[in-house]
């Protein structure tokens, strides 16, 4: 299938091999952008039978359309199969502290996910699981922003004390907080709190 066109016999055998097979099934790397195109096709072929003034045409477009509610149906069960065992492996590969072979099957997407997850386990494992084994009280595990720009503009504080709900600059509205709670402010905001000493800067 690497040089041919995805199918709905190919959409399926893709799925039932995921299903049945306990590791992550290596697939194309284009075959998310080939099934793109043939839904594209199918939709195509939809409009056009649609357009068309035909005693037959019901027919072929309630099979069309069938078609292509089951091709999304599922794509949505391949990617949830998939979505399970990459959490899977990301988890058995933050216990081992180590690669699990399985991850050479991911995409690009599913590798950053994959890797997004390892750290976030990584993260609970370290400052949860490891303190309480050194007798010391679990930190706060804090997830890191989507994005540089998002950091820039933006500032995680603690509450020392509890504020109010209130609206921002933004027009957002915040809160309220309680004391020891977490949050990721616009730095506009924290520099107000900060002045006012409700909140320490992280």
């Amino acid at each position: 299938m690497e040089d041919g066109v995805i199918t709905f016999d190919n959409l399926y055998e893709t799925l039932r091999l995921e299903k049945y097979k306990t590791e992550l099934q290596r697939i194309d790397k284009s075959f998310y952008k080939k099934l793109l195109r043939y839904l594209e096709e199918k939709k195509a072929i939809l409009r056009s039978q649609e357009s068309k003034d035909s005693v037959f045409a019901n027919d072929s477009i309630t099979k069309t359309k069938r078609q292509l509610d089951n091709s999304k149906m599922l794509l949505k069960e391949l990617y949830e199969k998939r979505e399970t065992k990459i959490i899977d492996l990301a988890l058995s590969s933050s216990r081992a502290s180590g690669t699990v072979q399985d991850a050479d099957a991911l995409l690009e997407d599913e590798r950053d996910m994959y890797n997004e997850l390892v750290n976030l386990f990584n993260g609970y494992r370290k400052n949860v699981l490891y303190n309480l084994l050194d007798g010391r009280e679990p930190e706060k595990v804090i997830v890191k922003g989507e994005s540089k720009a998002e950091d820039k503009k933006n500032q995680t504080v603690r509450f020392v004390e509890p504020v109010p709900k209130f609206l921002g600059d933004d027009l957002n509205i915040y809160g309220p907080y309680e004391a020891e709670d977490m949050a990721n402010l616009p730095v506009k905001i924290v520099e107000i709190l900060v002045k006012n000493k409700r909140v320490e800067v992280i």
